[in-house]
């Protein structure tokens, strides 16, 4: 029986490529529970979604998300386990959820995960959420290193070079809103319902024309983004068009943003994947199910001759298959946690796979 305490032996003793692991996911508003076989093969994947209960409040009310994962983690655990048509007793690992996320429903995911590995005395793997985006694309296709991850999703807009498995390197990031942030803030100024980037993507591509606003490059060799001056954009013409009594066409102005926001994500990542050298470019997050940036991201990548991933859209927003994909990488290592480890409601991507010395702090 392998020890749930934290592995000292050396790594390279305890390496296997073969697991069954159940992983959960519980950092924002989806209680997901998963079953993954050798972090490429999903054998359930159960998602409990709460955007109807917080669409009421125009975003996620982290008291609420906390509660319903609560009320729902049991039963997904339980209909996972049904789903893959396995007994508990068969798994080798529980992953979960560490970070980064809301700290009320990370406990949640994390206890849950920990009462597993105690009573089924087997490892526990704490996985970084941003690892679990990424590594969603390897459910679908092997990765060739190095690549470059474009990482967008409403808290995260990040450019990633690997240059091996499991190695993570930060050369681009959002210097204010997230992606996903601008999108439901575009939309509840247009008077659009919450989660509003659907709902954007949707008019966007509906439209015959676009209203023309700005793009942010930052300075020339810079992989960061910023997103608040065009939010500003939006709002500076919704406003004018009010104060001119000349009516603004929705869908022209969804364009518009989408058109700005897509620019810019696709100029810098195909940028960064011509200096890194990188075989592959890997679309993530739950903004990677927008329609206008897949589209957007295939043309120009079939033009310049790059090979792009993007993971079918079960695999783009919050899910614990994709968990199960990163935990893999860490139980080849046999790199374990030991049960006295702490959620981290920011933690460092680069930092992850290395996060012992985290722990402890």
């Amino acid at each position: 029986m392998t020890t749930i305490n934290h592995i000292s032996e050396s790594p390279s003793t305890l390496k296997q490529e073969h697991s069954l692991i159940l992983a959960i996911e519980t950092s924002c508003d989806e209680t997901s529970v998963a079953v993954v076989r050798d972090g490429k093969q999903v054998l359930s994947n159960m998602v409990s979604s709460q955007i109807d209960i917080h669409r009421r409040f125009g975003g996620v009310v982290p008291e609420i998300a906390s509660r319903k994962h609560v009320d729902s983690i049991t039963l997904m655990i339980e209909q996972a386990v049904e789903e893959a048509g396995i007994k508990l007793e068969e798994l080798d690992a529980i992953a979960v959820t560490q970070g980064p996320g809301l700290v009320g429903a990370l406990i949640v995911g994390v206890m849950a995960a920990k009462s597993l590995s105690l009573a089924l005395q087997i490892p526990i793997i704490g996985t970084h959420h941003i690892a679990g985006h990424i590594y969603a694309n390897r459910l679908i296709s092997e990765l060739h290193y190095p690549c470059i991850a474009l990482v967008v999703s409403g808290g995260h807009t990040e450019i990633v070079y690997m240059e091996s498995e499991g190695s993570f390197r930060l050369i681009g990031r959002t210097r204010d809103d997230a992606v996903g942030e601008a999108y439901d803030k575009v939309a509840r100024a247009i008077g659009l319902p919450y989660p509003g980037g659907p709902h954007v993507d949707r008019l966007a591509m509906e439209a015959k024309k676009a209203v023309e606003l700005p793009r942010s490059w930052l300075a020339p060799d810079s992989y960061d983004f910023s997103f608040s001056g065009l939010k500003s954009a939006v709002l500076n013409a919704l406003n004018q068009s009010q104060m001119k009594g000349e009516p603004l066409d929705h869908g022209e102005l969804a364009r518009g943003f989408q058109e700005s926001v897509i620019d810019v994500l696709v100029e810098k990542s195909m940028r960064a994947v011509k200096e890194y050298g990188a075989k592959q470019l890997l679309l993530c997050g739950g903004v990677a199910a927008n329609k206008g940036l897949r589209a957007a991201l295939t043309a120009r990548s079939e033009a310049d001759g790059v090979e792009l991933v993007i993971p079918p859209f079960q695999y783009c927003t919050d899910n614990a298959a994709m968990i199960g994909a990163a935990a893999h990488l860490k139980w080849k290592q046999g790199a374990f946690d030991s049960l006295d480890f702490n959620v981290h409601p920011s933690f460092s991507l680069e930092k992850w796979m290395g996060q012992e010395l985290e722990d402890k702090q």
